[in-house]
């Protein structure tokens, strides 16, 4: 058993890991995951996904920023809606997942979310190794070069990742502080860099481009949500399972989707800007060189300091919902030293991008395109059986045993993680994956009109949603048991 307050200080080590929260630690307000999002989402890798709807799609700017808008902050709206259960269980997302797919069928979503996490960390810690590069060339002259610079890239690679490690294992009150505060800093950063960013933009370009079909935005929709709110979605239970019982469900998605929408509809639509005329962006093999060169020689120390701070706070959210997805599979260690797992991962996955691999942004795309088909299945089962759920036992959450009530047929609920293999399976038929030199996966109906504008993912969200609803899945629920945890 944890202790009476579980480390629920800023400072503090949380000694919690997946159990349930009591109702006497529940002090949170939306306000503070506001804050959370927002400062997961000032990573300058929202400039990238910009310049994509420009250069690959043609999309004019104020198609860019519709689709910011729905792709994005939409997206991130789901990640609200997931937020509701972990007030109403108090538990982090997959563990609450345990309720829905059994205890043993609810591993294949987790196994799956844990690669997101610790995928989307390594493409962080990457990114900010390379920003450590960048700045070191200008301060000190050393190459930029990571495989002409291996063990200063080591180096960087550690400052970076050993800096997560002190604030994501400290845990939850730490984050919400770290997150807040760094925000004014790094957020004002960003706005110092954007400005000047605006300058190099050309502008009759700009007004004079002609719009894309609305096949081109439907896709952009999909690249944004797949690589934004859909990424995220498996944590939102994490940060809002101290938020207080009175806080409403319509407060968790204005904070998410407003949180997260904000900087995010502000970076994809500079990123579009300054892609109309000059690819470059879109097509660099490192993201952080491309941006600074855009910049004078004097702004390239403030946007580089931005970048890393935007990269950081990001990767503190990233590692400590991967830390709980992991106590989550099983494994029997405390949450600190699952943390400290994912660090030793993302280490290692950040050396092999950095000093062995042909690319960086060409692996990004190609992993945001494979793990957006599973996930959007676990979100649509999710949400389907959160409409008609409205409590979730503790004690059975925690019960890995056949006496839990979520063990169903061997550990497996069979109608939720049926649906989920289904609507992926299918999702994956529609879907195309590759990089500009050659495709990597050609799904048999990927050039259906579905495949070929970039809506598998939707394909994929009503299959999952259609079939475990159909097949009373989310209406047969168990009675309310002492231990329930309501909300």
């Amino acid at each position: 058993m944890t202790s009476p307050d579980a480390g629920h200080s800023a400072g503090q080590l949380e000694t919690r890991g997946i159990e349930p929260v009591p109702e006497s630690e529940c002090k949170g307000n939306p306000l503070q995951l506001f804050w959370v999002w927002f400062a997961a989402n000032i990573s300058i890798l929202g400039l990238p996904l910009g310049a994509t709807l420009v250069a690959f799609h043609q999309l004019a700017i104020w198609q860019v920023v519709i689709v910011a808008l729905i792709g994005a902050a939409g997206s991130f709206a789901v990640v609200g809606v997931i937020s509701i259960a972990g007030r109403r269980g108090r538990a982090p997302s997959l563990t609450l997942s345990r309720a829905i797919f059994g205890v043993r069928g609810n591993m294949a979503p987790t196994l799956v979310s844990l690669m997101s996490r610790v995928g989307w960390e390594t493409v962080n810690t990457t990114t900010a190794a390379f920003v450590l590069l960048s700045l070191s060339t200008i301060l000190f002259n050393t190459p930029t070069e990571a495989k002409s610079a291996p063990l200063l890239t080591l180096v960087f690679i550690g400052i970076f990742t050993l800096l997560t490690l002190a604030v994501s294992g400290l845990g939850h009150a730490t984050l919400l502080v770290i997150q807040k505060w760094a925000t004014y800093v790094f957020g004002a950063l960003n706005l110092l860099v954007g400005g000047f960013l605006c300058a190099t933009i050309d502008w009759p370009a700009v007004l004079n481009a002609s719009p894309a079909p609305m096949s081109a935005v439907i896709i952009g929709i999909g690249i944004m949500a797949a690589g934004t709110g859909i990424g995220w979605a498996n944590a939102g239970a994490d940060m809002s399972r101290y938020q207080k019982h009175s806080v409403s469900a319509s407060q968790l998605v204005a904070s998410a989707a407003w949180g997260a929408g904000i900087p995010l509809v502000l970076l994809i639509t500079l990123g579009g800007l300054l892609t109309v005329g000059n690819h470059a962006l879109a097509s660099a093999t490192d993201p952080i060189a491309a941006i600074r060169n855009l910049l004078p020689s004097w702004m390239a120390v403030p946007y580089l300091l931005s970048a890393f701070g935007g990269l950081l706070l990001s990767n503190h959210l990233s590692v400590y919902s991967a830390g709980l997805t992991t106590l989550t599979l099983g494994v029997n260690i405390k949450r600190v030293q699952a943390v400290v797992v994912d660090i030793v991962a993302i280490f290692c996955g950040s050396i092999y991008f950095m000093l062995f691999a042909d690319s960086f942004y060409g692996p990004f795309i190609t992993f945001i395109s494979l793990t957006a088909i599973p996930i959007t299945a676990w979100v649509a089962i999710f949400i389907v059986d959160l409409l008609h759920r409205h409590y979730y036992s503790a004690h059975d959450l925690l019960d890995v045993s056949p006496r839990s009530a979520y063990w169903y047929k061997g550990g497996i609920e069979w109608r939720a993680l049926g649906a989920w293999a289904i609507a992926l399976v299918l999702g994956f038929c529609f879907t195309r994956v590759g990089s500009s030199d050659a495709d990597w996966f050609v799904g048999p109906l990927a050039d259906s009109w579905l495949g070929h504008n970039g809506l598998g993912w939707v394909v994929t969200f009503a299959v999952a949603a259609g079939l475990y609803a159909l097949s009373g899945g989310a209406k047969d629920r168990r009675r309310c048991a002492p231990g329930a945890t309501h909300g």
